[in-house]
């Protein structure tokens, strides 16, 4: 395998990608890449692992090729597990990172530290299109700040401050952020794999 695919448009999501299958002298493209017309597949998986096998599925089928696909959200405790499957979507359909923000510190505003507690989740699977797929899980522990910090990293890093640290994912630098990323975490578990293929 000297070629794969990430099934993202997402920028920051396809960076880290890039960088993880470079350690293994494999070209890694996006949809941003090669396909940014190609419409989404609907997530119908009832967990995250369900909705990136879903997705690696079909990608590959589509293109032919070895495919990888994430499934990646915060989970919250006191929210019961909220907002989990639907992270992107929490405050629309139009996957707005304010929006989606916003609408967690509103809901846990009376909510005292002890009890903000959460984890960021990565499922991903590698998909190929002679059938196997391969599926890992990562995490990241870590609570909810009480208001926005930070600018760097994407989607709910501003809100999230990881276990050890006592800044946001926001205001990590890159490297801090891969050392304890969930999808960092789910990379590392695939290594052997890729490692044996």
């Amino acid at each position: 395998m000297k070629e794969i695919i990430v099934a993202t448009k997402n920028p920051g999501k396809a960076k880290e990608f890039k960088a993880f299958f470079s350690r293994f002298n494999i070209k890694c493209k996006s949809l941003l890449d090669i396909a940014p017309d190609y419409e989404d597949v609907p997530e119908t998986g009832a967990t995250f692992q369900e909705n990136a096998i879903i997705k690696a599925k079909a990608a590959s089928d589509y293109f032919k090729s070895p495919v990888i696909a994430d499934d990646s959200g915060l989970v919250i405790d006191a929210l019961d597990g909220k907002p989990g499957i639907e992270t992107a979507r929490f405050a629309g359909e139009d996957k707005n990172d304010d929006a989606n923000m916003n609408k967690v510190l509103r809901l846990m505003k009376d909510v005292e530290d002890d009890g903000r507690t959460a984890r960021f989740i990565a499922a991903l699977a590698i998909q190929f299109p002679m059938g196997k797929t391969i599926v890992r899980e990562g995490t990241c522990e870590g609570k909810i700040a009480r208001s926005k910090q930070g600018t760097e990293g994407f989607g709910y890093d501003p809100i999230f401050i990881p276990d050890g640290f006592d800044v946001t994912m926001a205001e990590l630098s890159s490297e801090q952020k891969s050392k304890i990323s969930h999808r960092n975490d789910a990379f590392r578990q695939l290594r052997k794999e890729l490692l044996d293929i």
